[in-house]
């Protein structure tokens, strides 16, 4: 008589691509590589000062659409060039969705939004859709969740979240601490900052764990520690945390522990009071804060889509609505236009751009 005594609850287990295969089938072009480290590279100026400007991770709550994906990113790519003097602008490109309890997992997990969960499609829209971003020139920025899937696209991203549910994840620190990119992470869903100062520390020393490798075998991955990490405060049950009283005490609190004062405000989530709309004056409160002088706020992140809003995802997918989340509601795209255009705006005004910046480089 077989007694099993593993995989008792395991329905099915089916191999799929490997990563240096995906690779394979959507190499890196020049330009892209070029995007990639420009991108990577120009937020660690703005973290250690040599950089003036301000950079913003804006873009849908999660990819759903990749053709209103597409179209977002050319509009942002414009809008990015019409800001560059004082705002890095860097499309927020989140393909996997953490879940309270359950929920649609995002486009890696489920493409075809109904149940199906064909994975190997999701990670090939996935790196196609990354390519063809950083291909006309836009930075992209998305969130570690899964320890598998970066091996798959990490190598396009140019900013990297460990979000707040995962920040206390050993794991998750481990291989943060490995990324090329800069790493944000978030403040507990409580609000807790040690959570992710922790987490900041341990991703800058060296680490081991067990992961695949690019092959797909599984290998002992050894890493030499990220420099490159920040805390992004998104507000907890208590409550926003992006005024100037809790800017003040975040900083506070990371130069008792000797770590480079860089805050990143999350103008979604907790700090919006779950409220798109209310994300507009968090960005007035947090712009207004750079003008009155405060330099450890390196960035924002905003939660942005063609339209407003958010949606069910019906079982007629030709009746979802084009540009419309479906996950957590965003603002539409002319009020984030209109918004990053009016801080910047502001910026250029107060001298806090490139181009004063070399000014002053040239009179000295």
């Amino acid at each position: 008589m077989d007694l099993r005594i593993e995989n008792l609850h395991i329905h099915s287990e089916t191999e799929i691509i490997h990563p240096d295969q995906l690779k394979s089938e959507y190499p890196l072009s020049q330009k892209a590589i070029d995007t990639v480290l420009n991108g990577q590279q120009t937020i660690k100026n703005i973290l250690n000062g040599s950089d003036p400007r301000r950079f913003v991770v804006v873009g849908p709550c999660s990819i759903h659409d990749v053709k209103a994906a597409r179209e977002y990113a050319e509009r942002l790519k414009q809008l990015a060039d019409q800001v560059q003097d004082t705002l890095f602008l860097v499309m927020r490109v989140y393909f996997e969705k953490p879940r309270t309890n359950v929920g649609w997992q995002g486009l890696v997990n489920d493409p075809q939004l109904d149940g199906s969960y064909k994975i190997e499609e999701g990670l090939r829209l996935a790196r196609q859709l990354l390519l063809e971003i950083a291909e006309i020139g836009l930075p992209t920025a998305g969130e570690a969740l899964d320890l598998v899937t970066p091996q798959y696209v990490q190598d396009l991203f140019s900013w990297t979240a460990i979000g707040a549910r995962t920040t206390e994840s050993q794991t998750h620190r481990k291989m943060a601490s490995g990324f090329s990119s800069t790493v944000g992470f978030k403040n507990g869903t409580n609000g807790d900052l040690d959570v992710a100062i922790n987490a900041m520390r341990a991703a800058a020393h060296e680490n081991n764990f067990v992961s695949i490798n690019s092959s797909g075998n599984v290998a002992v991955v050894r890493t030499k520690g990220n420099p490159y990490t920040h805390i992004v405060l998104r507000g907890g049950s208590d409550g926003p945390n992006y005024d100037a009283k809790h800017i003040a005490q975040c900083e506070r609190h990371l130069e008792h522990l000797d770590l480079a004062k860089n805050i990143m405000v999350d103008c979604s989530h907790a700090n919006s009071l779950k409220d798109p709309e209310r994300q507009l004056l968090v960005m007035d409160d947090v712009s207004q804060q750079v003008l009155d002088g405060n330099t450890s706020i390196k960035g924002l992140m905003i939660e942005s889509n063609i339209n407003g809003g958010n949606q069910a995802i019906p079982k007629n997918l030709d009746d979802l609505d084009y540009g419309v989340s479906v996950t957590d509601a965003c603002i539409d795209w002319n009020s984030t236009e209109a918004a990053i255009i009016n801080m910047h705006q502001h910026f250029k005004k107060a001298g806090l751009g490139l181009e004063a910046s070399t000014a002053l480089a040239k009179e000295a």
